[in-house]
């Protein structure tokens, strides 16, 4: 027997790594902790103008004959956009080029963006001509200054013909002067002559020289001729044709470099023309291609019933690990906690921006930290009812045996949401960086977080004398179950099979015979929500409108007094006529929470990106699991989460719900929740297989199944509280998002055990014959 001083020194040099690696870890999730807390408190999180109300406007510069509308071009004409923006007043605005030939407009609290539209998209080509005489109505040159190929030189040729401020056809000449030779331009009031608004203009350069010879060349002619005027021409339209005043000497002209411009303005458009003026001259035009307007009391419910459904959710989860894991699902669910704080400062920290979709992003991140959770400690409940292991050490090789399948599963749902940020746009492509930024959040939640207080937990001695308080002291129901009946369920595995073939049927044949109702998103228009004083039938509604001159307006409602109109593509005016229809039928208390703009090129654009986004993800999930598993394994597990990406759309059509961009966002996260559960039950095949190689692959692949059914039933569990939560409370935006993740989880968690697994099955049996 060894000296007694020697057997203290082993045990003592026997604790010490793991003591050490369990402070390191302590250390690591405090400080992370602590910095998240501050970030958390001291940087506001940047919310999205679908949460806190205002307008998106998406521009995209157009090509010329004399301009290309290149990426130089588009950042000139951010520019002048900029200085346009900041004259308007609005409070922090943001503007961003996308691509070589798209710029982002954000204008939070601006709620009717016509006249930010307006302001935006015009051209603001100003140029001052000679007038040569009056013309004939006919006369008047189609397309104005636009059509002439002197744009960019000194304005329209001889004999270009426009109508002044009164109709009245004039004959211009060429120009000498334009925007360039600007200085400054104000509204101002003319109180003492009764005038009433002009604009007065400051030149510079030769510009003031420029003026004084045209004005002197105008001041010869005699008083009442046309030829005395000078034209003022914006954007091909003649806003101005002042007489040269009596005053001026003929050759002398106008001298001092300003001059200005009346023409009967209001006030509101002799600040607009300010505005214009002193904002420069676009480099090449511009046209609106997408516009979303949301109201601030919409942002501000989504906020709030978002909070209430992430609160409740979180309550929910969190009692319900407690009640299968006692106190480590308690610590799990203090970790939970945790990850709220630290998804929370990541977000902040990283300036993303927060939007609707990404908020419930961030509340399905949850559901991400639960599986990692479920996954350790079904496996520590499996070392530790086993006999194979202590308390202490059955929870370490239950992180240890689980790491592959958390690492497998997690960064297949990154894909997912990598896929979403760059391959969507607006608020879709932020629920991506936010179910990133969740992932990665959760990973640390579950593996470090958890890690060091279940860690701690375990090795008081109090919990050694009653480990059944532990949590992972007895097998749970579902496993003592599944172990008494030991179902052999891959005997039947071409029955499964069948039965999943025939729900592909029925959802194909839904999407043949009902066909797909594509949001604006994919196919352009526009839609428009309102909140009426009263609840207003849809029926009526459509009867109304198209008595407006709007027959094809798709009218749907949602709770008692919210309704939605969408329709192809419509101007302002058109857009009036519908509200004002909408609000004839639902009171004086209607209000319009949504107005969506999306042009058709756009929408094009996004169906394509939708369809290469679908078509990417299977092809890198293949690829990714090719890597990690058997090609069998891998192309199991494609065909099963294929089956229920068709499956959720064929339910999604049948039901007549719109395929929209947070739809996009749902079945892309079902696919990554779809790959997460076939790749629990292979990884656990692969962990068989060696010490069964003198069984069947079939035998193999039941017993996976059979194991990993608690890990499936209790992550889905957490998931559908969550999830539930969203769909009653998360409001209308949010209750379609909710549905069809639940849809797919219901459906993901039945194909990995009766999808993916036969079909391994099948192959795997093709490949030993063949062999």
């Amino acid at each position: 027997m060894p000296p007694r001083h020697t057997r203290a020194r082993r045990h003592a040099c026997g604790r010490h790594p793991l003591t050490r690696a369990i402070r390191l870890r302590a250390f690591f999730a405090l400080a992370v902790l602590a910095l998240s807390l501050y970030v958390t408190v001291t940087v506001p999180a940047r919310l999205g103008l679908d949460l806190r109300g205002g307008t998106q406007i998406v521009l995209e510069t157009r090509d010329t004959p004399e301009a290309e509308a290149d990426g130089e071009a588009t950042d000139r004409t951010l520019e002048v956009l900029r200085r346009r923006v900041d004259a308007l007043g609005v409070t922090e605005p943001t503007l961003a080029r996308s691509g070589d030939n798209r710029i982002i407009v954000e204008l939070p609290g601006v709620q009717d963006p016509r006249e930010a539209g307006e302001v935006l998209g015009k051209t603001a080509r100003l140029t001052f001509h000679p007038v040569l005489g009056t013309a004939e109505r006919d006369e008047v040159t189609p397309g104005g200054a636009g059509k002439d190929d002197s744009r960019q030189n000194d304005g329209p040729k001889d004999g270009l013909v426009l109508p002044d401020e009164n109709k009245q056809p004039l004959r211009l000449g060429p120009s000498g002067l334009d925007g360039r030779h600007v200085e400054s331009s104000e509204a101002r009031i003319d109180a003492e002559g009764g005038a009433g608004w002009f604009v007065s203009v400051d030149l510079r350069g030769p510009g003031g020289d420029r003026w004084a010879e045209l004005t002197g060349k105008a001041a010869c002619a005699p008083g009442g001729d046309p030829t005395r005027r000078v034209a003022i021409v914006l954007d091909d339209e003649v806003i101005s044709s002042p007489q040269v005043d009596g005053s001026v000497r003929c050759g002398a002209g106008i001298t001092g470099g300003s001059t200005r411009i009346t023409g009967s303005f209001s006030q509101q458009e002799a600040q607009d023309l300010a505005l214009l003026i002193n904002g420069g001259a676009l480099p090449v035009p511009v046209e609106t291609v997408e516009q979303r307007t949301v109201g601030p009391t919409l942002g501000a419910a989504a906020i709030e019933s978002s909070a209430q459904a992430a609160v409740i959710g979180i309550v929910l989860t969190s009692l319900f690990i407690g009640v299968i894991y006692r106190l480590l699902g308690g610590l799990a669910a203090i970790a939970l906690a945790c990850y709220g704080v630290v998804s929370y400062a990541a977000l902040a920290a990283l300036g993303a921006t927060l939007t609707l979709p990404g908020l419930a992003g961030f509340v399905l991140a949850i559901g991400m930290a639960v599986d990692a959770n479920v996954l350790v400690f079904e496996r520590a409940r499996e070392e530790f009812t086993g006999g194979r292991a202590s308390l202490r050490s059955a929870l370490a090789k239950g992180f240890r045996n689980a790491f592959s399948a958390i690492a497998d599963s997690n960064i297949t749902t990154l894909i997912a949401a990598g896929l979403l940020f760059f391959l969507a746009s607006g608020p879709v492509r932020g629920f991506g960086v936010t179910l990133g930024i969740g992932v990665i959040a959760s990973m640390f939640s579950a593996l470090v977080i958890t890690r060091v207080l279940a860690e701690f937990a375990v090795a008081r001695p109090a919990l050694r004398r009653r480990p059944q308080l532990s949590g992972i002291a007895n097998a749970g129901r579902v496993r003592q179950w599944l172990t008494g009946r030991a179902p052999d369920l891959m005997r039947h595995g071409r029955r499964w099979l069948a039965l999943s073939a025939a729900a592909l049927v029925l959802a194909v044949s839904g999407i043949v015979a009902k066909g797909l109702d594509f949001g604006v998103e994919f196919t352009g228009g526009r839609l428009l929500q309102y909140s009426t004083g009263s609840a207003v039938d849809a029926d009526r509604a459509r009867d109304a409108l198209a008595d407006a001159g709007f027959p094809q307006a798709v009218v749907q409602t949602s709770g008692d007094a919210d309704l939605t109109v969408r329709t192809g593509q419509l101007s302002d005016s058109e857009e009036r006529k519908v509200t004002s229809a909408i609000t004839e039928l639902g009171g004086s208390g209607t209000d319009k929470l949504r107005d969506e703009l999306i042009g058709p090129s756009l929408g094009e654009e996004l169906r394509r990106g939708a369809l290469i986004a679908l078509g990417v993800a299977l092809a890198g999930q293949l690829l990714y699991l090719s890597v990690r598993f058997r090609w069998s394994y891998a192309a199991s597990s494609v065909v099963a989460m294929a089956h229920d990406a068709l499956i959720l759309v064929g339910v999604f059509a049948w039901l007549g719900k719109p395929v929209d961009g947070v739809f996009l966002a749902a079945l892309l996260t079902v696919i990554g929740y779809s790959v997460n559960d076939s790749v629990v039950v292979f990884d656990r095949v692969r962990e068989l297989l060696p010490a069964g190689e003198k069984r069947s692959f079939r035998s193999v692949a039941n017993q996976a199944v059979l194991q990993t059914v608690p890990r499936t039933v209790n992550t889905g569990m957490g998931a559908v509280f969550i999830l539930a939560a969203l769909a009653v409370l998360g409001g209308d935006s949010l209750h379609d998002f909710a549905l069809a993740l639940l849809i797919g989880i219901v459906v993901g968690t039945y194909s990995s055990m009766f999808t993916a697994a036969p079909l391994a099955v099948e192959f795997e049996s093709r490949r030993g014959r063949r062999g």
